[in-house]
């Protein structure tokens, strides 16, 4: 299947929720209405005048999914030009082979993709800046990190991160 045909089989946020009526969907809902972002990232996102379309690989069992897929939801209550589809990662790793790290597939995986379906980027499993905390192995400081990281305290991260993904040439 090409990007375009992921994309028009792909669910929406809400259905996304819906496959879990417990607390996952609770903790994502959470997650969501707990996002707060400065003004500055606000102007960023409004300032996306080309259609851009993201094409998601998630479960909501997935911790690391409540966290990051509600950023998604926020971008595109932001600017509306930001369309995004979700498919689970179970019957479709095939086309997830390429964002593999050390050989597995992680969820996450958001692939950026232009209006005409031509990859830009992909954002994988969590933001950048805490993987680099992670890198540098202090323990202390990744226990901390790790603790806002679940709180959802690096969810301008992960937005910010998207965003640099968008905006590649």
């Amino acid at each position: 299947m090409t990007f375009r045909e992921l994309f028009e089989v792909g669910s929406c946020f809400e259905a996304f929720l819906n496959k879990d009526q417990d607390i996952n969907r609770e903790k994502t809902l959470e997650i969501y209405n707990s996002i707060t972002l400065e003004e500055e990232l606000v102007h960023r996102i409004k300032e996306i005048g080309a259609v851009i379309k993201i094409l998601v690989f998630a479960e909501i069992w997935c911790p690391d999914c409540v966290i990051n897929v509600p950023a998604l939801q926020k971008i595109k209550e932001i600017n509306p030009n930001i369309e995004f589809r979700i498919l689970p990662r179970e019957g479709n790793e095939i086309y997830m082979e390429p964002y593999k790290v050390g050989g597995k597939t992680k969820i996450p995986t958001f692939i950026v993709l232009d209006n005409d379906y031509k990859e830009k980027g992909a954002f994988l499993e969590i933001p950048k800046t805490l993987k680099e905390v992670v890198g540098k192995g202090n323990q202390v400081e990744i226990i901390v990190a790790k603790r806002k990281y679940k709180k959802g305290e690096y969810i301008s991260s992960t937005i910010e991160e998207i965003l640099d993904i968008i905006n590649r040439k």
